[in-house]
């Protein structure tokens, strides 16, 4: 047998990588394939290739890459955790790297190396990524090779949305369509990638020194890198290109394989064929889309029947109308006679030149119109519909939603629901008695349309139509989940891993596309509400496969014309023939051009910035030689050059943003005290003048950061630890920057826990969590704030006259400016008196625009969203994009003075700036003459709250509700269309003005648990902590309750959920409510006799609100009559059928003191037990053992339980031969705890090796004792519960005394309960003990007692977007690994859609590091000893000597 080779396979998520070195690590053979999703396959012809190539050479092997774990289980060979390989071949071949950046085609990774190695990686989204290019370059009608030669000519750089795909494709299609030139779109192209990785994945930790450029993209892409190496500012000394990058991560597997037994041709031939014939069954099948050939024939005849009448045009005499729809990549052109019936039609590719192909289409037209037809009449509608009227001069424009309805309208009269599905958009337009009721875009994913069904077939070389027959034909469509195109491609290779054929594949999409466009875009909770007459259009429900998914989810046949993909351009020709028929001008001939016209029609176009105002838009001009100009790119009506005539309407969000920041600081020579910079972020935007004024009048010169700009972010870029965070939050990082920049040495930004509390009837006067905090993300992520030099002042503060003063004399940070009682007392009375002014012009000015509104009969739009929606770098002028469309525009807080909301309210009215919500929606509902729009930042969870609520507030007086999410992608077409069709259904409703109005009856009567229903309701406990949650169940029924545990939690619980949650809640919340309405449908429960009772905390996070969103699930299930108990210790709602007595609360504490010390001894034994199962058989006998005990024991039993517990298990056997790294899970409460939640996480972590330490529920307990007891302290709220809170805490002590003794005395090592006062000291030093919301500072203190218990590696758990975990979570990492360099910390992410490879990727990464620095520690312990007996030896010598 020849020598042994070394041999490493990285199977990618597009490619297979092959190495094969020799004993002396020389590459002898390398190849690189293409797999198009058939991984297996691929890998065994690899493998084949290779033993034809080496027949008589044994070898090791191992593989690694994201697709390549169930390879290597059925192979019987190791598999490499991807960034472990990386981390090898790095260290071998590039060992100066101090950063490596990763592309591949689906995955992007930033992996660092120092002491402990730590990577990054895309979580819920593929933006920025190869399969991003791909798409990207296709709309250029190029490669990705084509958009980096492209590149090299760049001039101008656009800002362009890299978050998603389909943003992008909004950003650039315009560019396009507005004839932008292709060499700057392709650099725009990679400048969004460099963007995205730097934003969405360095995460708050620079970029710096030798950085290392590796995996496909960055390896064949030159201009992709030069973007990098621009935009990090790195010399040339600092770049590192290593030869054959894109293999580097297959040679790191090779160098690993290395020491692992050797496998003899023969063995690799069989291990191959089992490869082949493996099945890995991890997905569920769904129902076929048609149970047999006759099924499907019956739908064929169905849809066969909604036809449009067509005429053949060469014999056509008489009028015709003409309908141009282009859209964002096809143009669609129709011709209809006086009937409507179809002449004429044409429907192709834009070519990305949408002006182009209308010309051509025009002209093909023109040459096939008899000349006895006369074009009476042309319109226009969709993204190129400004241009095309300028240019072609087209008789009319319409929005596409009108046009669309039009069209409908002709096919089904009564239509409640237009369901639009094109390539990459998606509309939802609903009906309300024959008017546009609400229209959905996809803003945020465009996940779920047509094109990903294309792209996919065209992946698989396979025509779309055989791809959709194969559907048809399946019989076990494939369950895909629902979200990002991109990681659904992971899913589809898993379940082609598992065998399933093309059309399981093909069917299973279809069914994704529609549960996308139902959960995510249309946002539709109850399929009811489509109404009965519901018709669907767009070119992608030409695929019979979506059509019948559609009809299957939705339970109800729909009508799909046959002219689906053309309803746009059809409904414009109806319009055009309208509109001719009402100008009564029967001679009229369309004015657009004629072919001679077209072929002399020239177009130049040039680029300017526009200086009108400070949105300084780039604008695009088209000249045409006709005369006519058409300019793009500006946001607001100044760019275009048409000027209204009229007098400038009242736009409130400009005058509040003057109003809020025009004060002059004083002159240096005037400022005694010196100058203090405030950043101009949050609630600055409210809170403004009450500091600017209090400082100045303290003889400070208070200067404000810049206006902000795209720039603002690109600065604060390197320092945001959250991907996920809102844009107004990641904004304030570069605000700092900018202060710091100016050379301002003090920075002013408090933390606000409370606003002011506006309304008496309000539950509470919360700020939110990011705004309340987020000057703690910022002290700890911000480098040059680490800086001796720089005074960052954010105590939490006050924010009322009397404590403010006490607290500011107090705190340490304001000694050495000496103020006195008096001149503070004499600052905050006169900042007070400019704080209320400034509220009150606003609302003064809101006030006389009404008036202006009704006096001129005008339109109003009440802008509504928080305080620092006003910046119109957050709000990307849409004010000024509204007045241009006529309309007046007011805020939220112009308005909400003049009305109340009716409380009480579903929700729990607990934040300042939503209750402002309420009320502007309440005033709105009672005005004709306004509309509101809501706008939302992207990732703001409080919204999960707001939104539904205001859209029930404008739904009770029959108004219309828009929702506009924004972020740093400026999308501003969609937001035109939106607008335009609010406007649209104004003018409607005021042509039918109806004779009843509604009466805005939204208030909710709560329904009571009574005392009578004590004696025989069962209440329903949703499971949160499995261990914990068993033993609760007892301890509240022996307090004489019917009481029953909801256990079972399956992907049905979360489906029910995402039904009847709003989709941007917090995970835990869908969970729990998925579990109680699964309950309630489930048929087990008399629902005349049932109750749902729910934890409340009474916290400023969403956790409190879950109540509402119950109570909402609960109206939408149809289950109004159910009572919902909240059950908490801050007094919220009153139940007189539940009451927390002396006896329950004292069962409740034992329940908990045996939940956590059960837990720990589960966790420790099973770990390193020598005969497996042990430990699970005596935790069982002694959970059912503490059921008994929590009914009926003295407190001499329940101590001598404690004792007993610990003895028992002391008498396990353990094998602690094998050193195990020890992990700690922290993080949000129901994620930590419920296994379903966190996909098993305790599980996987044991597999790998590990010995898992969970947290005691009794720390959290205590941590929410803290919160009266710090909030006295830091506010001066209230000293008498803060006394309380004391004494609580003490007795929970004597509680957990036995168990201290018990756990001290067994040999095992178990973690002690923790010390609540000595956590507080702990954390000081990291962030504030002010932070309270959601776990608050205690997940913090968390993480520091496991690395101060030699519990180094940590997993943070939490719900994507959780808004605490941003600030105490994510935000603390870097401060943390700064003064516990040995801290190895992943944070985890976990939704309904969050990727689970993933997850078990950055859990395996972190087993890896752990195992390795575990290793590091035993070897340098042993080094020591063996030293020191050297040493001893050496002594002996010389004493014998």
């Amino acid at each position: 047998m020849n020598e042994t080779l070394h041999v490493g396979l990285d199977v990618g998520s597009t490619t297979v990588k092959i190495i094969v070195m020799d004993k002396n690590k020389n590459t002898l053979y390398k190849n690189y394939q293409r797999h198009f999703s058939d991984t297996k396959n691929t890998v065994c012809k690899v493998l084949e290739d290779l033993l034809i190539k080496y027949p008589l050479n044994s070898f090791t092997l191992a593989l690694t890459g994201s697709g390549a774990m169930s390879a290597a289980k059925f192979l019987g060979v190791d598999f490499i955790q991807e960034v472990v390989s990386c981390k090898r071949a790095v260290e071998k071949y590039i060992p100066k790297t101090d950063v490596v950046i990763e592309l591949g085609g689906e995955d992007a990774k930033i992996i660092y190396f120092d002491q402990s190695i730590e990577q990054r990686m895309n979580g819920t989204c593929a933006g920025g990524t190869g399969a991003f290019l791909d798409q990207m370059a296709s709309l250029l009608n190029t490669d990705t090779a084509g958009l980096n030669e492209l590149a090299k000519n760049y001039k101008t750089i656009y800002p362009i949305a890299s978050r998603c795909g389909v943003f992008a494709k909004t950003d650039i299609q315009p560019l396009i369509n507005e004839g932008a030139a292709k060499e700057d779109i392709a650099a725009s192209i990679f400048q969004a990638v460099v963007n995205q990785t730097i934003s969405g994945l360095a995460c708050g930790r620079p970029i710096r020194g030798h950085v290392a450029f590796l995996g496909g993209p960055l390896n064949y892409l030159s201009e992709l890198r030069t973007r990098f190496i621009e935009t990090l500012h790195l010399t040339d000394d600092e770049i590192i290109v290593p030869e054959e990058a894109h293999l580097l991560v297959a040679k790191g597997a090779a160098l690993d394989s290395i020491g692992t037994e050797a496998i003899t041709p023969d063995q690799l031939a069989n291990k191959i064929e089992i490869l082949k014939n493996s099945h890995d069954n991890t997905s569920k099948p769904l129902e076929p889309l048609f149970k047999n050939e006759e099924d499907y024939k019956e739908f064929k005849e169905r849809h066969d029947r909604d036809t449009v009448t067509k005429k053949d045009l060469s014999t056509y005499e008489g009028n015709c109308y003409l309908g141009i729809d282009a859209g964002s990549t096809t143009t669609k052109l129709v011709l209809i006679d006086d009937e409507g019936n179809l002449l004429y039609s044409l429907y192709g590719s834009n070519q990305g030149n949408p002006l182009k192909s209308v010309m051509n289409m025009l002209k093909e037209l023109y040459t096939k119109l008899p000349e006895k037809a006369i074009l009476r009449y042309s319109g226009v509608t969709g993204y190129g519909e400004k241009l095309i009227q300028t240019a072609l001069n087209v008789d009319l424009n319409e929005i596409e939603t009108i046009a669309h309805y039009t069209a409908a309208k002709k096919f089904e009269p009564d239509v409640t629901s237009i369901v639009d599905i094109g390539g990459q958009d998606m509309k939802y337009i609903k009906m309300k008695n024959g008017s546009i009721d609400n229209i959905m875009l996809n803003e945020a994913c465009s996940s779920g349309c047509g094109s990903f069904i294309e792209t996919f077939a065209k992946s698989l070389h396979i025509e779309i139509s055989d791809f959709v027959k194969e559907a048809i034909k399946s019989k076990t469509p494939v369950d895909l989940g629902s979200r990002c195109t991109v990681f659904m491609n992971s899913k589809i290779k898993q379940a082609q891993k598992e065998g399933y054929s093309v059309g399981d594949i093909s069917s299973g999409l279809s069914y994704s596309v529609i549960k996308n466009a139902i959960q995510k875009v249309m946002k539709v909770r109850d399929v009811e509400t489509l109404g009965n007459h519901i018709v669907v259009q767009g070119g992608t429900f030409y695929n019979d496969a979506v059509l019948r998914a559609f009809e299957l989810i939705v339970g109800k046949n729909v009508v799909r014309p046959d002219i689906s993909g053309l309803m746009g351009a059809y409904g414009m020709a109806l319009l055009s023939k309208e509109q001719y028929e009402a100008n009564l001008d029967m001679e009229h001939t369309s004015t657009i051009l004629k072919t001679d016209e077209l072929d002399k029609l020239e177009i130049k176009v040039t680029h300017a910035r526009c200086n009108n105002c400070e949105n300084h838009c780039k604008l695009t001009i088209n000249k045409f030689n006709n005369g006519q100009i058409h300019v793009s790119g500006n946001r607001c009506e100044k760019g275009s050059g048409v000027v209204t005539k009229a007098k400038k309407l009242p736009n409130l969000v400009q005058y509040k943003f003057e109003r809020l920041f025009n004060y002059q600081p004083l002159e240096e020579q005037f400022a005694p005290r010196g100058t203090i910079g405030i950043p101009r972020v949050l609630n600055m935007y409210e809170d403004y003048p009450f500091w600017f004024t209090f400082l100045t009048s303290l003889g400070f010169r208070v200067i404000l950061s810049e206006k902000t700009t795209r720039k603002t972010y690109e600065k604060g870029m390197e320092s945001m630890p959250s991907e996920s965070v809102c844009y107004p939050a990641k904004l304030s990082h570069g605000h700092i920057e900018s202060l710091i920049e100016q050379g301002i040495k003090t920075i002013f930004y408090p933390c606000i826990p409370y606003s002011r509390k506006e309304y008496e009837k309000a539950d509470n006067h919360y700020n939110c969590p990011i705004v309340i905090s987020y000057s703690e993300v910022l002290k700890n992520n911000v480098e040059e704030l680490k800086n001796p030099e720089i005074k960052f002042i954010n105590s939490f503060l006050p924010f009322e006259k009397k404590n403010l003063v006490k607290k500011i004399l107090e705190l340490d940070e304001f000694k050495e400016y000496k103020f006195t009682k008096a001149e503070l007392n004499e600052a905050v009375d006169k900042a007070e008196a400019e704080y209320q002014k400034c509220k009150k012009d606003i609302r003064d000015k809101g006030a006389e625009t009404v008036r202006y509104i009704e006096e001129n009969n005008l339109k109003g739009i009440v802008l509504a969203g928080r305080p620092y929606h006003i910046d119109p770098e957050i709000n990307h002028g849409i004010d000024t994009l509204i007045t241009s469309l006529g309309l007046c525009v007011l805020t939220e807080d112009s308005v909400s003075d003049k009305t109340e909301a009716k409380r009480p309210l579903r929700v729990v009215d607990q934040w300042v700036y939503h209750a402002r919500l309420y009320a502007a929606a309440d005033f709105v509902g009672k005005h004709d003459c306004l509309e509101l729009v809501q706008l939302n930042s992207f990732g703001c969870g409080v919204d999960a709250v707001t939104t539904d609520q205001v859209e029930e507030i404008l739904s009770s007086f029959d108004k219309m509700y828009t929702l506009i999410k924004i972020d740093e992608v400026n999308n501003l077409g969609a937001v035109r269309i939106r607008i335009r069709s609010l406007l649209a259904s104004m003018k409607k409703r005021e042509q039918e003005k109806k004779q009843v109005k509604s009466d805005g009856n939204y208030g909710v009567k709560k329904k009571i648990f009574t005392k009578e229903m004590r004696k025989d309701y069962t209440i329903l406990i949703p499971q949160m902590a499995p261990i914990h949650f068993e033993l609760l169940e007892a301890a509240v029924r022996a307090s004489g309750y019917h009481v029953e545990l909801l256990r079972e939690c399956t992907q049905k619980t979360v489906e029910t959920g995402l039904k009847y949650v709003n989709n941007d809640a917090c995970y835990p919340s869908i969970l729990v409510t998925g579990q109680m309405i699964e309950a309630l449908q489930s048929g087990k429960y008399d629902l005349n006799k049932t109750a749902l009772i729910m934890s409340q905390t009474g916290g400023g996070c969403r956790a409190t609100n879950y109540i509402g969103f119950i109570r909402k699930a609960l109206k939408d299930a149809g289950f109004e009559n159910i009572p919902v108990i909240s059950f908490n210790i801050v007094g919220m709602e009153k139940m007189p059928g539940f009451k927390l007595t002396i006896p329950l609360v004292e069962r409740l504490l034992k329940m908990v003191v045996y939940g956590d010390l059960l837990q720990k001894m589960l966790t420790k034994n099973r770990a390193y037990e020598v005969n497996k199962g042990e430990t699970q058989k005596l935790f069982d006998t002694w959970l059912e053992k503490c059921k008994k005990l929590l009914e009926k024991s003295n407190s001499k039993e329940f101590k001598q339980s404690i004792y007993d517990i610990v003895n028992d298990f002391e008498k396990i056997e353990l094998d602690t031969s094998v050193k195990k790294p020890k992990v700690g899970i922290v993080g949000e409460v129901l994620i930590k705890y419920h296994p379903f939640g966190n996909n098993y996480v305790a599980d996987i972590l044991e597999k790998e090796g590990a010995e898992v330490i969970l947290p005691d529920f009794m720390g959290f307990a205590k941590f929410m004792c803290t919160h009266k007891i710090t909030f006295n302290s830091l506010l001066n709220t209230n000293k008498t519960s803060s006394k309380i809170m004391k004494t609580a805490i003490k007795l929970i002590g004597l509680l957990e005394k036995d168990v201290k003794i018990a756990l001290a005395n067994s040999k095992k090592g178990y973690l002690q309960p923790c010390d609540i006062w000595h956590l507080e000291d702990k954390v000081k030093n990291v962030l504030s003990i002010g932070n309270q919301t959601g776990e608050g500072w205690f997940l913090t203190a968390e993480m520091i007692e496991y690395i101060e218990n030699d519990i180094p590696n940590i997993i943070c758990v939490q719900p994507f977007a959780c808004l605490p975990n941003h600030v105490v979570g994510k935000g603390v990492i870097k401060t943390i690994r700064s003064l516990y360099p040995e801290a190895n910390i992943s944070p985890v992410d976990y939704d309904p859609g969050a990727s689970e490879a993933n997850q078990t990727n950055r859990i395996k990464l972190l087993m890896t590091v752990a195992k390795d620095n575990l290793k590091a520690k035993e070897n340098a312990k042993k080094a020591i000893e063996k030293e020191n007996s050297t040493d001893a030896k050496k002594e002996e010598i010389k004493i014998n000597n």
